[in-house]
């Protein structure tokens, strides 16, 4: 396995400039960057922009798809019921994710028929996004940042995966903070969300860059320069 630095990770054992591509077909290069819940994946993704790279967010992408009148909304609301709105008609995301992804003595967990729902639409959106970023600007690098890439069995879009890390203590505390809640609700909730994903070992596997986000920001930083140079360096 060669190493850039004890963190960021590149797989197949290869020198950087013995790599093919992934099905290139285009100069543009396309990126999945994915990670458990809470493990840093949106600010490793801010810090890809501010070296150049094109980035959208699959949750952000779900939640437009959500918006009342849309397809995605309506099959999701006939589906899970009318419980989930807030009373401008709009959906609660908490009730959604509560039913979603159960409750502890509740119903069971829905979440795998709540991604049938939204998944392919997200992907095609995300298609249509980079093949737009392609004709746009066609030796960019364009980013989705997604938490189920692998578990929508979409990792093979990609020319290659980033996948960010972070010790568990770490995922509880961000997830507490960024809720506002205490970190045994978070940890319970953590439980119950990480249910639905590929544990962090099984996303290492699959991924062509790790990066460990437990420490500084500084040293995360210093991780996706790396990663940044070594993905313009790849030959086209």
């Amino acid at each position: 396995m060669h190493r850039f630095s004890d963190a960021v990770v590149l797989r197949n054992q290869m020198p950087l400039q013995g790599l093919g591509i992934h099905n290139r077909e285009h100069p543009l290069l396309e990126l999945g960057l994915t990670g458990g819940i809470a493990s840093g994946k949106s600010v490793v993704g801010e810090i890809f922009v501010k070296l150049g790279a094109h980035l959208i967010q699959a949750d952000a992408v779900a939640h437009s798809l959500m918006q009342p009148g849309g397809a995605v909304y309506k099959e999701v609301v006939r589906r899970f019921g009318r419980e989930i709105l807030n009373p401008d008609g709009s959906i609660n995301r908490p009730r959604l994710a509560e039913a979603a992804f159960g409750t502890p003595g509740g119903a069971p967990p829905r979440f795998k028929e709540l991604n049938a729902i939204v998944h392919p639409a997200v992907i095609e959106h995300e298609n249509k996004w980079m093949e737009e970023i392609g004709r746009r600007d066609p030796n960019a690098i364009a980013i989705v940042e997604a938490a189920l890439i692998l578990e929508s069995s979409g990792a093979d879009r990609f020319d290659y995966l980033i996948v960010v890390t972070c010790q568990p203590e770490q995922r509880i505390q961000r997830f507490a903070r960024r809720l506002g809640i205490s970190e045994d609700a978070a940890r319970a909730e953590v439980a119950r969300r990480m249910a639905a994903q590929i544990p962090d070992e099984e996303k290492i596997k699959a991924a062509d860059f790790v990066i460990d986000n437990s420490g500084s920001l500084d040293a995360t930083e210093q991780q996706v320069h790396r990663v940044f140079a070594a993905v313009r360096a790849l030959p086209l």
